[in-house]
């Protein structure tokens, strides 16, 4: 029965966090399950089916973006210790250049593999990659309605190295299936796909001071040539990209501080903007649900260095649809500090208390991690562990180990 299948699913995600690390990138997928448990009947559901449902979830974002991190973070919430590229990647023996990353119970599938053209071919048509033209979403819509079902896809390739679209690789359903790229929720047919949707969005103020601080000092670009590179894609960014915000379920936007004058993106006010009234989630409030609060932690409990932080929450309106906004203004000094934060927060989907401060620790090296950026990607993951553990009826085993 579903009771004893639950359970036995239970016992397989905790046995998968204890297991040790097996060669890397060594995945082993099937698209069902056969479960035993204490001598019962063995059950055996296939994948995609009513009762053993695909999650598909989409995170729309410009390059650059901070996508790369938000994975990390979404991914080890399922337990995936051995995340790496699809067939180990190029030059790891029989492996290829690949933009698929999975691990044991999720595949992360880039969408610039559904480029229409490939470099060459856009010199042709002289569009760029930003403009929807480019992107053959017939074939998208086909092959994740298929994946979501249950059924592998044969997936082309783009590879970023060169250029070229490459000859395609298999990919079979796993329990959950992230969709990251430019236009996830362009067209209606894949939007409807989506289980859920998430937008990261960076100001153009951001993008500029980010571009700067890597191209310039790290690459040693021109000022002139950054800014001429920004302002070349602003226009079909603003078209074909930037209007996706009104289709999701929940915008990261990073914004410039407002409490003190920054024009490096060094402090960052970082805005969760939650849409209400969706299914299987509750939107994450400070203190009170619904009301409208400003908060300055600093103190005795939470190390605060100059500029300090302020967290803001309440009730507005985005995209003519009611949201409800978490908000946060500068950086921890201590990350371990953050559980007294966490306390204050509600809806936040943790399994334990401190989970929420575990996982931004776990994390502690990667951009963003001591400000809004990576605090509300860690809260949003576990929101959509959350929404797996209602649509699927299966529980995720959490860590408490080292909280």
């Amino acid at each position: 029965n579903r009771a004893m299948v639950r359970e036995g699913l239970e016992i397989v995600f905790a046995l998968a966090l204890l297991a040790p690390v097996v060669t890397a990138f060594t995945v082993q997928r099937t698209p069902s399950f056969v479960r035993k448990h204490a001598g019962a009947t063995t059950v055996s559901m296939a994948l995609g089916d009513a009762d053993e449902p695909i999650v598909l979830i989409g995170v729309a974002a410009d390059s650059g973006c901070g996508k790369s991190t938000f994975m990390r973070r979404l991914v080890q919430n399922f337990g995936g210790s051995n995340v790496g590229p699809l067939g180990g990647g190029f030059g790891n023996g029989d492996g290829w250049e690949t933009n698929t990353l999975v691990s044991d119970d999720v595949t992360v599938i880039c969408l610039d593999d559904y480029h229409l053209n490939d470099r060459e071919g856009r010199k042709v048509t002289k569009r760029t990659a930003l403009d929807g033209a480019e992107n053959n979403f017939d074939l998208m819509y086909e092959q994740l309605a298929a994946l979501k079902s249950g059924k592998s896809i044969k997936k082309p390739i783009y590879n970023h190295v060169n250029g070229t679209l490459d000859t395609p690789e298999e990919i079979k359903p796993t329990n959950i299936v992230i969709v990251e790229g430019l236009h996830p929720f362009y067209d209606e047919r894949v939007r409807e796909l989506m289980d859920f949707s998430v937008y990261l969005d960076i100001s153009d103020e951001i993008k500029f001071a980010w571009k700067i601080q890597r191209d310039m000092e790290e690459r040693g670009h021109s000022l002139e040539s950054i800014q001429a590179s920004i302002e070349s894609r602003k226009p079909d960014f603003d078209q074909f990209v930037g209007p996706q915000r009104a289709y999701s379920d929940l915008v990261i936007s990073v914004l410039p501080t407002d409490l003190v004058a920054d024009d490096v993106g060094k402090t960052l006010k970082v805005k969760m903007i939650q849409r209400e009234g969706v299914d299987n989630f509750d939107p994450v409030y400070l203190f009170d649900e619904g009301s409208t609060i400003s908060w300055v932690p600093c103190g005795k409990k939470l190390t605060c260095s100059f500029p300090g932080i302020k967290f803001a929450y309440g009730p507005d309106v985005y995209f003519d649809k009611e949201v409800s906004v978490l908000e946060m203004d500068g950086k921890f000094d201590n990350l371990q500090e953050l559980i007294y934060v966490e306390s204050h927060l509600s809806n936040t989907a943790t399994k334990f208390y401190g989970e929420l401060t575990q996982q931004m620790l776990k994390l502690s090296d990667a951009p963003g991690s001591d400000n809004g950026t990576g605090f509300f990607q860690t809260l949003c993951a576990l929101k959509i562990r959350e929404i797996y553990e209602k649509i699927t009826s299966k529980k995720v085993a959490a860590d408490p180990i080292s909280a």
